[in-house]
């Protein structure tokens, strides 16, 4: 089974959001990486855009799909990882690490009652499986 870790939420669509402070920092989960194959490209959100939670802002297209990437929350995009723009395979070298692909400046400090902790998404996957 795919690697959760216990510090992060997690959306029912498979991206995980670390909370730091006002801020969002968002990717795909393992699972998703390992769902989508080999990325090699991705289109990340423009700096500056308000995204609305549930928004598609970033694309992820491997060798046999492409897959929308969709905000976990509202607020605007404060910045973007280019890192792997340049090298897509980060995604599914590191989904948790050098591979998150954006960060969102929260719209409110709350943390959206849509989002699952690692249990829950663990249970959904056990589940899905």
């Amino acid at each position: 089974m795919a690697e959760v870790p216990t510090d992060l939420c997690f959306t029912k669509d498979h991206e995980w959001v670390r909370i730091l402070g006002a801020v969002a920092r968002v990717g795909v989960t393992e699972h998703a990486a390992q769902m989508i194959g080999d990325v090699v490209y991705v289109s990340l959100p423009t700096v500056g855009t308000a995204v609305a939670t549930g928004d598609s802002c970033a694309e992820l297209e491997s060798t046999k799909s492409v897959n929308d990437v969709y905000a976990p929350v509202a607020g605007v995009v404060k910045s973007v990882n280019d890192a792997v723009v340049d090298a897509p395979e980060t995604i599914n070298s590191s989904p948790y690490g050098d591979g998150w692909l954006f960060e969102i400046e929260m719209a409110t400090a709350e943390i959206p009652s849509n989002l699952l902790d690692a249990s829950a998404y663990s249970d959904m996957l056990a589940s899905d499986g």
